[in-house]
Parts: C-alpha cells; structure tokens; sequence
C-alpha cells in the first residue's frame, strides 16, 4: 500500500493506492490517518510514502483545472456488502455537478426501499471525491452531511457546476 498527498484548492488530499486501485482517499495531510477505516488486511498497515502514481495525479489536477469528468474511471478498490457496492457504483453515475437524493441513489443502487442504506454507503465511503458521495443529498433538497464539512461539499458541488456548465 502507497501514500501520496497532492495539493488541491481545498488544502491537501491524500491517497492510499495499491497496484488494483485507490483503497481511500481525503481531505487530509495525513494519508496514515485514513488507514483506521480500511478493511483486513490493509487495516493497521503502516503505507509507504511514494510519488503520486498515475493517472491518479494527472486525473486530480485536471478535475481541480475543470475538467471534472477527469476522476470518473480511476480504479478504485472497495469492500462492502452487496448494496453498498452497488450504492458505491451508483454514485460514480451521477454526473459531476448534479444531486441526486439518498432515496435516488438506493433506486439506482437496485433497493428503492433502502434510503438509510444508502446514506450510510455515503457515511462508509472510504474514498470521497472518486466516488462522489458529495453529489448525494438529503430527499428534502438539503445537502446533508459530509466528512469533510459542508463547506469543502458545497465547493465541490459549486466547482463541477462551473466546470460542467450546469
């Protein structure tokens, strides 16, 4: 497992990638924080520190230069039940600059029924940004929550709008 931290508008982002895809990702100086959350094996392993791999890097920096649609098939690597993955899958569907509902994205992910599952595939998604729990909002139209605070998902939002032109 690898650690790289690149810097964004929203201050440092970091990565844990092994040669399958990113295993998580954040907001953070601190890629070893983001281990706590990983599942076995990788939970507890020390990363080592490496230079940003592509096309991660390439991908990152032309999502913060506008081209939002950049990130959209980076491989990711991710371990879930059955509607988690298929929430987590979801997510990577909805297009950058839009929302969709938790209730959306539950019919999305196969289980209309299941909105509190997919608000909690939101709250277990190790890898914010690659797939965009950020585009996921509350069924009343508010935002919700967010990891990293709602200012970093109202940018984010904000950002792809500008960038996708909706």
């Amino acid at each position: 497992m690898r650690s790289t931290t690149l810097p964004t508008p929203l201050g440092p982002f970091s990565l844990l990638t092994t040669e399958d895809g990113i295993l998580a990702a954040g907001f953070t100086a601190a890629p070893a924080a983001l281990t706590a959350e990983l599942p076995p094996p990788w939970r507890g392993r020390d990363p080592v520190p490496a230079e940003a791999p592509e096309p991660y890097a390439s991908a990152l920096a032309a999502y913060f230069e506008g081209r939002v649609e950049a990130i959209d098939t980076l491989p990711v690597v991710q371990s879930g039940n059955g509607f988690h993955k298929a929430a987590w899958q979801a997510m990577r569907k909805v297009p950058p600059g839009t929302t969709v509902s938790y209730r959306q994205l539950a019919e999305s992910a196969g289980n209309p029924s299941a909105a509190r599952a997919a608000g909690a595939a939101c709250a277990g998604n190790l890898i914010p940004l690659i797939v965009p729990c950020h585009r996921i909002r509350r069924s009343d139209g508010t935002l919700g929550g967010y990891y990293y605070g709602l200012a970093v998902k109202r940018w984010l939002l904000d950002h792809e709008r500008s960038a996708s032109g909706r």
